[in-house]
């Protein structure tokens, strides 16, 4: 090797080679070849110093030295030097400052060239790395275009500029195929900084996709003067988006469409022809249920707040075009409102009302000792269950015609009396069942579920979690999908908790 301080040009030609090849800075090349050199110099002198390397990043001269801390007392006499002995060469030498000692020009051999060539090459692999992470990191919720380099699977590696990345088959709109070679455009899923690299997933399924491409193809979407406040989607058939704008000028539904639909179209088109609605978003539910229902009809519309279920009553001519093939149109007029719809006709909602009137009916009668006629007028004044009566103020009773304070007592004193009695004969049952502990402190259960589940086999947490949402909807009787839903995801929660983390592969 030449003389330390004489110029290296072939070095800086060589970081230029790299960092064209491998889209990275010039420096970070540098820097790995002074490691590498580094670790070169550290296999010749001793691997317990502290040797370091600087190449000039104008001629590529090479500086290499050995670095000692200034220390009171020497615990490692290869890395620290004592303040005394310090001092001999430099009187003003402090404690914690280092001490800087050049090393000779040193000649490579095999071992040493072989050494500092691999840790050059993975100090630039991890530096391409982090740079493709840092790259892409940013574009997570952005579309990007890439070339579709290889199929494993039904799986895409896409290149996207310097990065592969991964379009996985479910990701892909039913029945598209792409070839090698195939230019595509995806929405960047997700991105994940890992050992063998970043790991970035694309998406053309994901209901955001519709969104991005929205925002790509509307201007008023893109600057904010639109919002997309919800998007449901059955990839590859039909979407679903609501799309809403706080300047009155604006006409939010309009403006996405397009005029004569091009804008729309040209979504679509995107995704393999897939029908989109857009539907103008409204903060007051029954409206923006209309809204999503529209163009079909609705004659009623009955909301409850507490459970988010609604009751939508349409013709029986549009009751099926509401619903749509295989309940599509529902469920993604559900999934882009968050509310439980149940379609109904005129004759099937009048049938409801007199079977949920009959059941109060019974319910009243049973419960409270009273006739027909009193529980009629029960109903009637408001009252849906024993507990409203139990414990409404008194007042609210005597108000009733025909009700006076002795009566109105009466009745309460009937209602608390069967309460007690069935939280009794509820406790007892519990007793009887068994049940974990872990699902009876479980929250989001009262004590009436928990026997349902008791009696049907359900008695842990697990088997709670084990549950699909049909089989718990049917178990309770009074609960959506959603709800179902929510409640066997949060079952599951310790599943993921208790999990040992591993690596990816």
């Amino acid at each position: 090797m030449q003389n330390a301080t004489l110029p290296r040009p072939e070095l800086i030609q060589m970081a230029d080679v790299l960092a064209h090849e491998k889209a990275i800075d010039k420096l970070a090349v540098l820097h790995a070849m002074e490691d590498g050199i580094s670790k070169a110099g550290r296999s010749k002198y001793g691997p317990e110093y502290d040797i370091r390397t600087h190449i000039n990043p104008d001629d590529g001269a090479i500086e290499m030295v050995r670095v000692m801390t200034v220390v009171e007392t020497v615990e490692d006499e290869f890395k620290q030097i004592s303040l005394a002995e310090a001092r001999k060469s430099n009187k003003f030498a402090k404690v914690g400052e280092e001490i800087v000692d050049p090393l000779p020009p040193m000649d490579f051999g095999r071992i040493a060239a072989q050494t500092a060539r691999q840790v050059i090459m993975q100090k630039v692999r991890d530096a391409e790395r982090s740079q493709q992470y840092e790259a892409m990191k940013d574009k997570k919720g952005q579309i990007v275009h890439g070339l579709v380099k290889r199929v494993e699977a039904g799986n895409l590696i896409v290149e996207v500029g310097h990065t592969e990345t991964l379009l996985r088959r479910d990701e892909l709109i039913p029945r598209e195929s792409y070839r090698v070679g195939d230019r595509i455009r995806a929405l960047v899923l997700d991105v994940r900084p890992e050992v063998r690299g970043p790991q970035v997933f694309l998406t053309r399924s994901h209901p955001d996709f519709v969104t991005a491409l929205f925002k790509a193809e509307v201007p008023e979407v893109y600057d904010g003067t639109i919002e997309i406040k919800a998007v449901s989607r059955d990839a590859g058939s039909r979407s679903k988006i609501a799309v809403y704008s706080s300047d009155s000028t604006v006409d939010a539904r309009g403006a996405c469409i397009g005029m004569r639909g091009v804008r729309v179209q040209a979504v679509s088109t995107e995704l393999q022809g897939e029908k989109i609605d857009v539907v103008t978003w409204s903060a007051d539910p029954a409206t923006f249920i209309i809204n999503a229902l529209a163009p079909n009809e609705v004659l009623k519309i009955v909301i409850d707040e507490e459970n988010k279920n609604v009751e939508v009553v349409m013709n029986e001519d549009q009751l099926s075009l509401a619903i749509g093939r295989r309940g599509q149109n529902i469920r993604l007029v559900s999934q882009l409102t968050g509310w439980h719809i149940d379609m109904m006709t005129e004759a099937q909602e009048a049938e409801h009302r007199q079977n949920e009137t009959k059941e109060r009916v019974d319910l009243f009668m049973s419960a409270l000792d009273i006739d027909d006629m009193m529980a009629h007028l029960l109903i009637q004044e408001g009252f849906a269950t024993v507990e409203d009566i139990a414990y409404i103020a008194l007042d609210e009773l005597t108000s009733i015609e025909g009700f006076d304070e002795t009566l109105a007592n009466e009745l309460q004193n009937r209602a608390k009396a069967y309460l007690v009695a069935k939280e009794a004969k509820i406790a007892e049952k519990l007793k009887e069942l068994k049940l974990a502990k872990d699902l009876t402190e479980f929250e989001g259960l009262d004590k009436e579920l928990l026997v349902k589940l008791g009696e049907k086999g359900i008695k842990t947490l697990d088997d709670l979690a084990d549950l699909a949402s049909d089989e718990l909807m049917e178990i309770a009787g009074n609960m959506n999908e959603k709800q179902a839903n929510e409640l066997i995801m949060k079952a599951r929660e310790h599943w993921f908790s208790n999990e040992t983390v591993q690596p990816q592969k």
